[in-house]
């Protein structure tokens, strides 16, 4: 148990490292304490520890996560979170050398990421309009209808991290805005270029928040969240939105499991690329460091190309 309390002083020393000199964020900091304690809870049945590790122990570990039915994603996953650790021990000088080196992670093709049809999308849109207008719904039914619709539009808008929309500020949604400043992944600004619809959707919904009744309009008027909650955050959950945009979704005649923000986010880039928009724009847009990241959608651009070869060269067969 004493290498056990002692694993627990080394991954907040890590996580503290991450925070201040690499500006990780508090959902990156969140899954890295969830997958290095795990490493420890094995190590500690193994009566090893961080410290104490060698590199068949972390195989082991690798082992074991397989038997328990992970994802190679997953696997991965946890495999960069223990290399990353061991880096910083090492480079700590609390260890002389590093375990995870060698280690070699699973073979994996890389995932085309789920997409909805600009069809899907205009359904969902066109339905969660037509709830903001229900003859019988309540005031706060409506209001929450409006929230709803407004969210859909500015995801699909401009593409934002589901944690970057629920926390846009309640100034993003002046109505002479063009642009918004986002915050994102290790506390990161870029500017995101409003449309007509997501600037209308947010003046309405504003306007509806307005009109409550004078204790609920101060309250709301208060918060400086664009998207404000009662709970302990102050907006909107992450989980609250995707639980009521699966709704939608089976509301629109559409799977509730192929539809998320995520998803919403994967569309906004697809869309784009299908369209002709250049791939280092969609990078800016989307907040990637790496334009690795954004390649995952170069499928779409290959099919764009093949379209148009096929469409436009003289020699195509027609």
């Amino acid at each position: 148990m004493r290498a056990k309390a002692s694993d627990g002083k080394l991954i907040t020393l890590f996580l503290d490292m991450m925070a201040a000199e690499q500006g990780a964020g508090e959902n990156t900091l969140s899954a890295y304490r969830r997958d290095l304690e795990d490493l420890s809870d094995f190590l500690t049945r193994k009566a090893s520890s961080l410290v104490e590790a060698d590199t068949q122990a972390l195989r082991n570990y690798l082992s074991e996560l397989d038997d328990r039915g992970f994802a190679s994603a997953s696997v991965a996953r946890r495999l960069s979170a223990l290399r990353h650790m061991f880096r910083f021990l090492l480079s700590e000088r609390i260890r002389t050398e590093d375990p995870a080196a060698i280690l070699s992670g699973p073979k994996r093709g890389r995932s085309l990421p789920k997409v909805l049809s600009v069809a899907d999308v205009d359904r969902m849109l066109t339905r969660a309009k037509e709830l903001t207008q229900a003859a019988d719904a309540s005031p706060s039914q409506r209001l929450r209808a409006m929230r709803l619709y407004c969210l859909l539009e500015v995801l699909y808008a401009t593409g934002l991290r589901v944690s970057e929309l629920v926390t846009l500020p309640r100034t993003a949604a002046r109505h002479d805005a063009r642009m918004i400043m986002v915050r994102g992944k290790g506390n990161k600004e870029r500017l995101v270029p409003l449309n007509q619809a997501s600037r209308q959707a947010m003046a309405d919904y504003l306007a509806a928040m307005d009109a409550l009744k004078p204790e609920k309009k101060a309250s709301t008027a208060a918060s400086k969240w664009l998207f404000p909650s009662f709970g302990e955050s102050g907006h909107l959950t992450r989980q609250h939105f995707a639980r009521d945009l699966k709704e939608l979704a089976e509301a629109s005649g559409l799977a509730p499991r192929l539809v998320s923000p995520h998803v919403l986010r994967h569309a906004f880039a697809s869309h784009l690329l299908h369209n002709g928009a250049d791939l280092r724009i969609v990078q800016t847009l989307l907040g990637h460091t790496d334009i690795s990241t954004t390649q995952i959608y170069t499928h779409v651009v290959e099919e764009r190309l093949k379209s148009m070869v096929r469409d436009l060269h003289p020699l195509a067969e027609k």
